[in-house]
Formats: C-alpha cells, structure tokens, sequence
C-alpha cells in the first residue's frame, strides 16, 4: 500500500523570499511537497521562485500546481524544469492541468486532454535528456539527466484517464470521499 505523504501549496504573491522561508520550514516540519501556484497573470512568475526554494532546502520536492502545456511552450517548460532538477538535485515534480486559471483569466478556452497528454509526453522525455520530435524536429537536452515526475490536475472522466496512462500522480481537490472514490475510478481505467 502506498504511504500518504503531505505537501503545502503557495499563491505566489510578494515578496518571493517569504515563499522559500515557508518552503524551508515546511520541510523542516516534515513535508513531502513544497507547490506553488502557476497562473502568470494572477501570480508572480514561479520558475525564479523555485530557484530560491530549492536554495534554502535539501530533501522537500519543488514543482508547480499546476502549470499547463501553453502558457510556455512546452519545450521552455521542459528545460526549465531541468535546469532546476539539477540545481535542485532532482527535486523537481511538475503538477500540469490544462490551463483553467492561467488561459481563462487571458481569455482562452483550456487546452484539449488530447494536446494535455501529448505534451505530457514530450516534456517528461525532453526534461530527461530523450530525443524527442517537436513540430517534426527531432530535439533533445543533452545536458539533462534526472527524470521528472508528472502529477496531472483533472475532474472529469477524460483527464482523469489521461493521469492513469502518463502521468506519475493526480492532483484531485476534492475532500469528498465518495467524489474522491468516482475519480479514481477513471484513474485506475486509464492505468490499465
């Protein structure tokens, strides 16, 4: 049986340092996850913010919750992430959904869970060093070599089957035990 772990969950609001003193004491009390909020335009810019969390701590993982596959293309969100996998000793974890917050409040529609999973994908492959075809370009970052785990953010039947076939966990913020049970569900269908 899988062992419950905890994580804390930030909006990035000013100043950036208060994030990295809270992440710090987060682990120091013991978390397992250190999240912060990726809407660019609600938020600050989290990527310069992991730098400072993954400075001030040694074991707790650092990602976001959640990005998606457009705000940044895909292949900015793969380097970056690691880039910070190796200043963070591979710590990174990356929490994706398909654009809610950050694409609605500009205006746009999320993206499609077909698009979500496809760039699932490429960015697990690209951000651990694999050659990837992008736009018929086969590309790879040679210099990365920790893996990136993926958690997808999702409600609904399609998305949730998405996280059962390529991601290594689902965000579900839900309290509910019989919802929680329902998503599940799809999970455990697309895992299959």
């Amino acid at each position: 049986m899988a062992r419950l772990s905890f994580g804390v969950c930030f909006a990035p609001d000013p100043p950036p340092s208060r994030w990295a003193d809270l992440t710090k004491l987060a682990e120091a009390q013991g978390f397992e996850y250190a999240w912060l909020f990726d809407s660019h335009v609600l938020w600050q810019e989290v990527y310069p913010i992991f730098t400072l969390m993954a400075a001030t701590t040694s074991r707790i993982k650092i990602g976001p919750c959640v990005t998606n596959p457009t705000t940044r293309d895909p292949t900015v969100t793969a380097s970056a992430l690691a880039t910070l996998n190796e200043i963070s000793g591979g710590r990174m974890v990356m929490g994706i959904g398909r654009g809610d917050s950050a694409r609605r409040v500009l205006g746009q529609k999320p993206v499609s869970v077909e698009q979500l999973e496809a760039d699932c994908r490429l960015i697990r492959d690209l951000a651990a060093g694999r050659e990837v075809s992008y736009d018929g370009v086969k590309i790879r970052l040679k210099w990365a070599e920790h893996e990136l785990p993926i958690w997808i953010a999702g409600y609904g039947p399609k998305a949730l089957r998405a996280a059962g076939r390529v991601a290594d966990g689902v965000i579900i913020q839900l309290a509910d035990p019989a919802i929680i049970r329902w998503c599940l569900q799809f999970v455990r269908e697309g895992a299959q």
